[in-house]
C-alpha cells in the first residue's frame, strides 16, 4: 500500500545532505521516514466517500500523543481504525456463521469436547462462555503475541518496514518468517497467498480504501449484532432472530472459568 505524504515547508531544513562520493567508495543515504498529514487524511476521505468527505468531530487530529508529533499521531490514528476495521470484519463474519450453528465438524480438545458442543451453548456470546479456560487463554495469547509482534520493531526492519509512528505504512504486518521465527510458517497473517504482489499500485491503493470502507461498515455491523442480543432495539435487525445473550460482552472470563477474582469482577456494575 503506498502511502500519500506532503512534506513541509518547515522541515526543509531537517532534509537529508547529498553525501560526497569518493572514488571506490560507495555511500548510500538511509531513507527518509513518510509520514502522512491532515491533508492526506482529507484527500483520502474524498476517495472513500465524496458525499461526506472528511468528517472529524474530535480534536484528535490535532493531538499530540504521549509527546509526539502530529503525524505520529495521525499513523497511530490511522493504524488503529485499519485494525479495528480488520477485527471487526472478522467478528461479523463469524457472528453470522455462528449465530447459524456452522461449526468446524471435529473435536476441539483431547478431552472430546467437540465444536458441535460449543455451538449448541446458544449465540455467539454463550458459545464464548462455553469454551474451556485453557482455549480462551491459548485465544488470548495468540492475540497478544501478534500485537506485539506488530509492534516489534526488530520484526519490523526485518521486513524493509518502519512503525507506523515512525514513518511505517499503517496496516502493514511484517512477515513471520522474515522475522527469524525458528518454525517456518506456511501462511503469513498479511497477503498469505502473496496476491498483493501481483497488483499494481493503482490496484492496491483500491483495494485499500474498499478494505477501509468495508472495515468501517463490519464495526457498525458488529456492534449492532451484539447490541440486538443484548435485547436493545436496532434499526434494520427488529426482524433478525438472534439468541438472547445474558452474558458480559466485555467479561472475557465468566463464572465457570473458576479463576481468582473474576466472580468479583462480574458483581461489578457501571453505576451501581
Amino acid at each position: 500500500r503506498k502511502m500519500l505524504s506532503l512534506v513541509a515547508p518547515s522541515l526543509a531544513g531537517f532534509a537529508p545532505v547529498v553525501p560526497v562520493h569518493h572514488a571506490g567508495v560507495q555511500v548510500r543515504a538511509a531513507a527518509h521516514p513518510v509520514m502522512e498529514t491532515e491533508a492526506d487524511l482529507k484527500a483520502l476521505a474524498q476517495k472513500l466517500n465524496p458525499a461526506i468527505g472528511y468528517w472529524n468531530p474530535t480534536p484528535l487530529v490535532d493531538m499530540e500523543l504521549w509527546g509526539q508529533s502530529k503525524e505520529s499521531t495521525i499513523g497511530f490514528l490511522r493504524q488503529a481504525e485499519i485494525k479495528h476495521g480488520r477485527v471487526a470484519m472478522a467478528a461479523f463474519v463469524g457472528f453470522c456463521l455462528q449465530a447459524n450453528g456452522v461449526h468446524w465438524p471435529w473435536a476441539c480438545t483431547l478431552e472430546g469436547l467437540s465444536f458441535a458442543d460449543i455451538s449448541a451453548a446458544g449465540g455467539p456470546g454463550a458459545q464464548w462462555d462455553a469454551l474451556p479456560t485453557n482455549a480462551k487463554f491459548q485465544i488470548l495469547g495468540f492475540i497478544g503475541f501478534l500485537e506485539w509482534w506488530s509492534e516489534n520493531t526488530y520484526a519490523l526492519a526485518q521486513s524493509g518496514q518502519k512503525h507506523y509512528m515512525r514513518g511505517g505504512k499503517p496496516g502493514a504486518f511484517p512477515s513471520f518468517n522474515k522475522g527469524g521465527i525458528p518454525h517456518p510458517v506456511p501462511l503469513e497473517l498479511f497477503d498469505p497467498f502473496g496476491l498483493q504482489s501481483k497488483m499494481t499500485p493503482e490496484q492496491k491503493e483500491k483495494s485499500l480504501q474498499a478494505e477501509l470502507n468495508n472495515g468501517r461498515l463490519a464495526q457498525i455491523g458488529i456492534f449492532g449484532l451484539i447490541s440486538a442480543s443484548k435485547g436493545l432495539i436496532v434499526p434494520g435487525l427488529d426482524g433478525v432472530k438472534l439468541d438472547a445473550y445474558t452474558g458480559e460482552y466485555m467479561a472475557p472470563f465468566s463464572a465457570s472459568d473458576n479463576l481468582p477474582f473474576i466472580a468479583d469482577m462480574l458483581k461489578f456494575k457501571i453505576g451501581a
